[in-house]
């Protein structure tokens, strides 16, 4: 008996190193593969398609230096920045499997006065200062024979966009060349000249200097100026950016048409109602009369897309306060201060903006046409509503006395992708077509690859007086961003000029998976209760509608004496009041009551199914052992 509890405690022992052992030998073989499991639902830690493609069409050798500090003294600060830099190791491990040999990487460790350190210098790799006077080197340089990309400092803030930085990174010194920028507007976006007879009479007429847009995208682009009646735009042209097309002939959409489908980028900036546009006629009566909007509603129809160009989104959620009369700040719900509720976190051109502002922005509705997928950018919540543009440039107060929301998220900015079909099928508007064959020959239909058009409800959100606050100091006129309105326009500038894959890298930001029963439990509670609220509202107007016929029906000296059938109408409404009350109480209370017994569910499945699944499992083979046992 005794020797047979040695054998089981040898074999026991035996099976657990051998188990140990096991679970090493599995641990470094998928160590040295880089080989993991994604079990996120959006693929959240694989390689995006476009990067893959970038990585697979590489022909020249591509080297990456990558500098991490190797601290041996371990603070919060090290600590936090070393494992983020095994993240950004891992990230090149997965490169790497894909580049194969066209791809080298190189780990640098730059102490002080070190070669490592020169070299970072070099790179331009820049050190982060540390709480302890120190210097924390974590960035990496991607080069291709003379063309070089820093990255300077890796950001863990910005470990969402990693991917996409660093596959622009390579995309860039493949191809090192200046991208061309058109732009097409009859705003001053280029700037103005001064007038020179008004100045010398002393009524202004200085000149206007270029929107701030154009002088930050000058610094990375070559920017062509594109006229508003184009017919053809120039094949040099990479990404066009159309903003406020006011008034724009069927010959310029046709152009703008074909540009899309042989393979142009576009971003077109449209607005129901610009304030940036001082086009409007003089009127003797009103003085000026508001700028007219502008859509592409030929383009937008043949994409499926519709844009009114009347109407511009109103958002309680979203509403800024404006200086109205003497100073006193007045709410303008059609003024909207976007928060992350209305940015889309998920994608590389919105994922790190935390404002935009859009004044008197348009929306699109509609469904993309076949074979065009569509990313929302910018939407409003479902407090909102579609309000006339003239209205909201008068004020905000007759907006909010008559304000109803529509229960939509409308779009404010999106993407479109795919395969265009032209909107001239019959060729170019105005044209000789006697000899159809020739104009059918000359025109194209679709576009042969993928295409990318962004669209934009509002133009006004590029000028410089909604995006950058103007300072006067001793050392001349200072601005700061007001908010990310800029970010977001060089963001889809800079992401359309890029390879074409890399509009497929998607952003690895955090996805969201919210508990959608609640919120919907919310939403079910929310609306009986503004029934509720809506039900004293109407018995209120009622009793005082009827108070008011009592009392007009009374005699001059009896104005002040509340009648018997006035009493009784106000006990009433009392009565009713109290009871809505109560009612109200009541649906507060089942509502917390069932989203508190929804979420301690929740809770308990989530720390008591693994124990008891283990437990389970453990009786389950203890009871199978046994059988084995008693059967011998």
């Amino acid at each position: 008996m005794q020797k047979k509890s040695y054998e089981t405690i040898l074999f026991s022992v035996v099976g657990v190193v051998a188990m140990a052992l096991v679970l090493v030998a599995v641990n470094v073989l998928t160590g040295a593969f880089k080989v993991r499991a994604d079990l996120t639902r959006e693929k959240a830690y694989t390689l995006s398609d476009g990067t893959k493609a970038i990585l697979r069409k590489l022909d020249t050798p591509v080297k990456i230096r990558f500098y991490c500090t190797q601290v041996q003294q371990a603070t919060p600060e090290t600590v936090y920045l070393r494992d983020y830099a095994r993240r950004v190791e891992d990230l090149l491990g997965e490169y790497k499997q894909i580049a194969g040999g066209n791809l080298t990487i190189e780990k640098l460790d730059p102490q002080p006065d070190s070669n490592a350190e020169d070299s970072a210098r070099l790179d331009g790799v820049e050190g982060q200062g540390l709480s302890n006077g120190e210097k924390f080197y974590l960035g990496l340089a991607v080069s291709v024979l003379d063309e070089k990309q820093a990255m300077p400092f890796l950001d863990p803030n910005r470990e969402p966009m990693l991917e996409y930085d660093l596959s622009r990174a390579i995309s860039r010194v493949m191809t090192p060349e200046r991208p061309v920028i058109g732009v097409m507007s009859p705003l001053p976006v280029f700037g103005a000249p001064g007038n020179p007879m008004m100045m010398q009479m002393g009524q202004g007429g200085q000149g206007q200097e270029p929107w701030a847009l154009l002088t930050e995208l000058k610094n990375d682009f070559t920017v062509k100026r594109v006229e508003m009646d184009a017919e053809k735009i120039d094949e040099e042209i990479k990404v066009l950016l159309v903003i406020h097309p006011r008034d724009i002939t069927d010959k310029a959409q046709f152009a703008l048409d074909q540009f899309v489908l042989r393979g142009g980028k576009m971003i077109a900036f449209l607005d129901p109602s610009p304030l940036s546009d001082h086009s409007g006629q003089q009127n003797p009566m009103m003085g000026n009369m508001p700028a007219k909007g502008s859509s592409l509603e030929k383009l937008l129809k043949a994409w499926g897309l519709q844009f009114d160009a009347s109407k511009v989104v109103a958002d309680l959620n979203f509403k800024m306060q404006l200086g109205g009369r003497n100073g006193q700040p007045t709410e303008a719900p059609a003024f909207l201060a976007l928060n992350g509720d209305g940015i889309n976190k998920a994608d590389v051109i919105s994922g790190q903006i935390e404002s935009i502002w859009l004044p008197l922005a348009g929306a699109f509705t509609g469904t993309p046409a076949a074979g065009l997928k569509e990313t929302v950018l910018l939407k409003s919540t479902p407090d909102s509503q579609l309000v006339e543009g003239f209205m909201a440039q008068m004020g905000g107060e007759n907006i909010l006395r008559d304000f109803k929301p529509s229960g939509t998220s409308y779009a404010l900015a999106l993407r479109l992708n795919g395969k265009f079909k032209t909107a001239f099928p019959d060729g170019k508007p105005d044209e000789d077509k006697s000899n159809t064959n020739k104009v059918a020959a000359a025109t194209l239909k679709e576009s042969k690859t993928d295409g990318t058009v962004i669209l934009v409800g509002d133009a006004d959100m590029l000028a410089d007086q909604f995006t950058l606050r103007q300072m006067q100091t001793p050392f001349g006129n200072f601005a700061t961003p007001m908010n990310g309105n800029l970010t977001f326009a060089q963001n889809a500038v800079e992401q359309l000029s890029g390879d074409s894959n890399l509009i497929g890298v998607r952003s690895r930001a955090a996805q969201s998976h919210p508990f959608t029963l609640i919120k919907k439990m919310q939403a079910q509670a929310e609306e009986a209760y503004e029934s509720k609220i809506k039900e004293l509202e109407s018995s209120l107007s009622e009793t005082q509608q009827r108070l008011n016929e009592l009392q007009q029906a009374k005699q001059g000296n009896q104005r002040f004496i509340l009648s018997p059938e006035q009493a009784a109408e106000v006990e009433k409404f009392r009565k009713k009041e109290a009871e809505v009350k109560i009612q109200l109480k009541d649906e507060r209370k089942k509502l917390r009551h069932d989203i508190d017994a929804l979420e301690n569910r929740v809770k308990w499945i989530n720390i008591a199914a693994m124990p008891l699944l283990v437990s389970a499992s453990g009786l389950v083979l203890a009871l199978f052992k046994r059988k084995r046992t008693s059967a011998k």
